[in-house]
């Protein structure tokens, strides 16, 4: 009697090292059948935009070579979870499907559906704790970050890594799709134009990344704020998309590093922790303020103020730069990615679910939790989030983080030849340049307005 296979369920954890799905479905010893499902419907609008469709497209082709190198392969099927498990099970004939534990309420929801039909066994391969593990002393999920984040650096219990397989046991595998029929990537025009240049997606592009990252643990707390130098791991697309298991990053950074640098570093990786957290225990969170009374808030809407936003053409220097770079590589520096979200929801006072959607579309590094749990972090209206009466001003903050102004004339050449006393406010210039824009709104009166429509609704929302 053939011995009934296993299925490995690949989701967001497109790699074979320290992967604890991979690792259960080789200890089962059956043949396993690697997997890779494409639901662009059940998601809606959180469907993969089109920077991680881009990113998508070549995990996949990293991650079956991989696969290939080891005697598998990889079956792509496209459609929803609910219809096509259930069919690749019957047609082979699988006892067991192993698979990473979801996050995205959507995918919980059919996952769970498809549990009480399937022996599917989900596994931790995202994140360092599951979102119900860390609670309150009395049993509450947390919503402040930092005794969040001294729980988990007091639970966390380092694991063994565990190095890729040098072999994995399949049969003949099942009909599969060709990835090229799924147009992932974008056609004309090819807005992802250098980008193979600038990602490498995969596995061994995450491991190359990592290693590349590990000397400058202890400058980072002070680096990872100024974009125009490589101050950053550049890890976020790989931990997004799996390519890398957080276990590895934290262990792997630790040896290198001590002090601020190190602590600040394991503090962002705790900050998607806790984004994840907050998603696992209030689903609304991409979609509905966290806090309440911001349902109320005055909101503007202004097409043609979103549009230049997200075209990098508000008359703002680090502002233009920021979005630009996004546009142009599918990455913000982090640092950046604060100044422009406050930019949009205070000085222009639109809608944080305006630029998430943004964001969604153009980072190669969207998470649903991260990006959500970020935006609201600095609209006031998340957990723990910063006060909405907080409005960065964008000059102050590119004279401070980008003082030799490299940054903004990396991507904003019609400032190439400003004298850098006027880089970050070229409008107050004796012969402002001719084809910069000047600012889209004078940001004193834009603060202003942030704040009166703050008090218009409750005590409660500050």
């Amino acid at each position: 009697m053939t011995t009934p296979p296993v299925v490995l369920w690949f989701r967001r954890d497109l790699r074979l090292s320290d992967n604890a799905a991979l690792s259960a479905a080789l200890a089962s010893g059956r043949p396993v059948i690697p997997v890779f499902i494409l639901d662009d419907v059940t998601p809606g609008a959180w469907a993969p935009g089109g920077a991680s469709r881009w990113w998508l497209h070549h995990s996949l082709q990293a991650l079956e070579a991989d696969l290939r190198k080891r005697g598998s392969g990889l079956v792509l099927r496209r459609g929803s979870y609910d219809s096509v498990l259930p069919q690749l099970v019957a047609e082979t004939g699988a006892g067991e499907v192993h698979t990473g534990e979801a996050m995205e309420p959507w995918a919980r929801r059919a996952i769970d559906a498809l549990s009480r039909r399937l022996p599917i066994r989900q596994h931790r391969t995202s994140l360092l704790f599951h979102p119900n593990e860390i609670r309150t002393g009395s049993g509450t999920p947390y919503g402040v970050f930092t005794p969040f984040a001294r729980t988990c650096e007091r639970s966390y219990m380092p694991t063994p890594m565990v190095p890729s397989p040098a072999r994995i046991a399949s049969l003949a595998l099942p009909a599969s799709d060709v990835l090229a029929s799924w147009k992932l990537l974008p056609t004309k025009p090819d807005w992802a134009v250098g980008w193979s240049a600038i990602h490498t997606p995969g596995e061994a592009g995450a491991l190359a990344r990592l290693q590349e990252f590990q000397p400058r643990v202890k400058a980072y707390d002070d680096a990872r704020n100024l974009p125009g130098i490589e101050g950053t791991s550049r890890l976020s697309p790989h931990l997004a998309w799996g390519e890398i298991s957080p276990n590895t990053v934290w262990q792997s950074v630790q040896h290198d590093g001590t002090g601020k640098g190190l602590a600040t570093f394991r503090s962002e990786l705790l900050w998607r922790e806790f984004s994840a957290h907050l998603l696992w225990h209030f689903p609304a969170l991409p979609d509905a303020p966290l806090k309440p009374a911001y349902a109320a808030f005055p909101w503007r809407q202004d097409d043609r103020a979103l549009r230049a936003w997200q075209r990098g053409e508000t008359g703002i220097p680090i502002v233009d730069a920021g979005m630009r770079q996004l546009w142009t590589t599918g990455w913000m520096h982090n640092r950046v990615r604060m100044i422009v979200a406050s930019f949009l929801i205070k000085h222009l006072l639109l809608p944080w679910r305006d630029g998430e959607a943004w964001f969604w579309d153009t980072l190669v590094d969207a998470e649903l939790a991260a990006n959500a749990a970020s935006w609201q972090w600095v609209a006031g209206s998340g957990a723990d989030a910063a006060p909405f009466f907080r409005v960065f001003n964008p000059v102050l903050q590119g004279e401070k983080f980008d003082a030799d102004g490299a940054y903004v004339r990396c991507y904003v050449p019609e400032l190439a030849h400003v004298e850098l006393k006027y880089l970050h406010s070229p409008w107050l210039a004796s012969s402002p340049p001719r084809h910069y824009p000047p600012p889209i709104v004078n940001l004193a009166f834009g603060r202003q307005r942030a704040l009166d429509a703050l008090k218009t609704i409750t005590k409660s929302a500050a």
